[in-house]
């Protein structure tokens, strides 16, 4: 592998980066958890804007963007709202949801697939949940460093 090796589509690569909402708030940080993520560039894993932005970096790269929220988790969309029966989820899980809790949810469709949703109001047979992603609506900056690109990633 050579250092000047810029990245590209289907590359897989380790990087190190830091979110930050608009605020200054850190939100997350591989660095926190003290080691690089691994990636492959173009598969969708990460957030459009940021996976974008990987390609042209090369290892040691450090680069600073800021993702508008519809290239992130998108607008946030008002009527995503679900009021659900609380008889459909296990009563031990029910007990531990409160206004707040983000929860995993999947629907008949996709049933193996589950998304986040934030439960907005416990009342006494239902939960009421926002089913946005709790980051829709919001810009996101990142600083992302390029650790490494896998030698059997480059053709």
């Amino acid at each position: 592998m050579s250092d000047s090796t810029l990245i590209k589509t289907g590359d897989v690569v380790h990087i190190h980066y830091k979110g930050t909402l608009e605020d200054g708030v850190q939100f997350d940080s591989s660095y926190d958890r003290g080691e690089p993520i691994t990636t492959t560039v173009g598969s969708g894993a990460l957030i459009r804007g940021f996976d974008q932005a990987l390609v042209g970096m090369e290892v040691g790269g450090v680069k600073n963007i800021t993702i508008p929220a519809a290239e992130a988790y998108g607008e946030r969309n008002n009527a995503a709202v679900a009021e659900l029966a609380k008889t459909i989820f296990p009563t031990e899980f029910v007990d531990q949801i409160t206004e707040g809790s983000v929860i995993p949810l999947a629907n008949r469709e996709n049933p193996n697939t589950h998304f986040p949703a934030t439960a907005l109001e416990v009342k006494d047979e239902t939960i009421v949940f926002d089913l946005n992603h709790p980051m829709a609506g919001k810009d996101l900056t990142f600083d992302i460093e390029v650790v490494d690109i896998d030698d059997d990633s480059e053709e």
